[in-house]
Formats: C-alpha cells, structure tokens, sequence
C-alpha cells in the first residue's frame, strides 16, 4: 500500500502556472467582496465630500438657491492670510486643544490608575466613568450652562458657601470663558481615554511590578520605570485621536458660548462654520477647511515624529 501511495503521489501533475494565477484572482475578488460593503460608505460620505471641498475652495461658490460660482484660483487663499479673525480662531483651537487633550491624559491615567488598584465596587466605578461619554453633546453642554450659571449655579453657590465671590459669569467673561469651556471638554473626553489606559494597565504583567517592588523601587519609581513604558504605545495612539476629536470639537463649543465673548472661545471649526452658513461664502469656508486639515495633519507628523524617534533611539 506504501509502494502504491508513492507512485500515486509520484504521479500527480503539479499544478501548473495558469491555475495559479486562476486561485490567486478568485482570492483577491473574494477580498474586494468583502470589503466593498464598508468602502463604500467611506468612498461615498467621507471621501467624495473631502474632494468636493477641495475643489471648492478655489471658487467663489456662496449658499444661494441657485448656486453658481467661477473658479477663482487662488483668490480665497490670498483673502484668507489677510484673515485676522480666523487666524485669532485658530490660535484659540490650538490653545484648546492641546489644553483639552494634556488634561484628558492626566485625568484619565489617574483615574485608570484608580480603577486598576482594585478598589470595592470597581464594576460600579467603571459604569459611572463613562457616564459623560455616554451622554450627547448638546445635553452635556445645557447640563454645564446651568452648573456655571451666574444666577443659581451650584458652583457660585458653593463659592458663595465659603465668603468668595459668587457672582461670576463664566462662560461670558472674557477670563474665565475659555477655561471652563476647557474643563467642560476634559470632562466628556476623560471617560474614552480612561477606558483605553485601562486596557493598557491590565496588560502590564504584574510580575514586572513585584520585581520593580522586590528592588526597592516606590509608586512613582514603579510608574516611570514599568507603567508608562509599557502605556507608552497607547498613549500615543490615543493623544493622537484626541488631537484630531478636540480639535474638530463643534456642538460642545457651540450650545455652550457660540463662540464668545468676543471671539474668546472661536474655536476654527465654528468659525468656519459660520463662515459658510450665516455668511453663505461656501468657497472661502472650503479654504478655511482645507488649511485646518493641513495644520491637523503636519501637528499629528511632527508629534508621531517625536514619539517614533524617541523609541528608536531607546531602542538603540
């Protein structure tokens, strides 16, 4: 039966070059099936609206019930660097956002720091944290308004408890607008970020810890030395999304300030939102819109740029 198996194996053709290739096809249109039912929703609402954008910043395209609109080139580039107030919008946004982001990573980790050390009642703990991300917007943002009411807040109320001053208007005086705006964003963004640090955090073997404990190495010995090398990865992923989330952040700015007191809390994407639908210059706000994903994008390189460096060098 050996004998006869050789020669049956002995004579089986290999196979040749075209039925291959015939395999090969089959595989690659049964992967193009496969994905087709998710690429085209991002082909059809993410990335044809980008291309139309693109096209129509270098138009003078306004909002009319009969568009019509010439290319213009250039011309909404050139009025747009003589933009003061889109350009003291986008300084706003860059101060919120990296504010935003740099709190969210600070809360969050000690939070998750929190939640990993095994305290009572972790299950409730951790449905509670994601309270404020499981909440709209909108409601998070009416919900704040009446916390920093100036009339009947509790936060006046409870300066007031003390002897300070409780009549503080915070989100329309120009000093405190912008950072309880900040705090607002910190506080719906911590829950996703805490989630993420966590899962980090369980990962970490506790064999390293015990070590690190064994050496004589404190909490924050421990932290430095085991704990961030190994979250270190996931927090670069996670600031990174961040960066882009905060810094397209709209409904939480817009119910809260619409953008006051004066421009104090004008973050880019209101503007340009405003800019498109109260003004009707579609073309100019496609420009605007253009020149925010380019200043996401070269932020974003230089920041993984860094992080990447940094790792190859402690790598060497």
């Amino acid at each position: 039966m050996t004998t006869t198996a050789v020669r049956t194996r002995r004579s089986t053709p290999p196979p040749r070059r075209g039925s291959r290739g015939a395999v090969a096809r089959t595989r690659r249109r049964e992967a193009v099936a496969l994905v087709m039912p998710s690429l085209i929703p991002i082909l059809v609402l993410s990335v044809a609206p980008l291309l139309i954008g693109v096209a129509l910043a270098f138009t003078d395209a306004r909002l009319t019930r009969r568009p019509d609109y010439d290319f213009t080139g250039l011309d909404n580039f050139v009025d747009l660097a003589d933009n003061a107030l889109f350009w003291d919008s986008l300084r706003v946004g860059l101060v919120w956002t990296v504010s935003v982001t740099v709190l969210q990573l600070a809360a969050a980790m000690g939070l998750a720091l929190l939640l990993d050390s095994g305290l009572r009642l972790q299950g409730l703990t951790r449905v509670l944290a994601l309270v404020p991300w499981a909440m709209p917007p909108v409601v998070v943002a009416i919900m704040w308004q009446m916390i920093y009411s100036a009339n009947s807040g509790p936060v006046n109320a409870l300066l007031g408890s003390v002897g300070l001053p409780s009549d503080i208007n915070w989100l329309g005086d120009f000093a405190t607008a912008l950072p309880a705006v900040v705090l607002v964003g910190v506080w719906v963004g911590m829950p996703q970020t805490t989630v993420t640090l966590l899962a980090g955090l369980q990962q970490v073997p506790p064999e390293l810890h015990e070590a690190a404990a064994v050496d004589g190495a404190r909490a924050w010995r421990r932290f430095t030395a085991v704990t961030w090398p190994s979250l270190r990865p996931i927090v670069t992923s996670i600031t990174s999304l961040n960066f882009i989330w905060n810094f397209n952040s709209f409904a939480l700015v817009y119910v809260l300030t619409e953008g006051g007191p004066g421009g104090r809390t004008m973050v880019p994407v209101l503007f340009v939102y405003l800019e498109a639908f109260k003004n009707r210059e579609i073309g100019s706000a496609a420009a605007m819109g253009l020149v925010l994903v380019i200043v996401i994008v070269a932020g974003l390189a230089l920041y993984l740029r860094s992080q990447f460096r940094h790792d190859t060098e402690k790598g060497r």
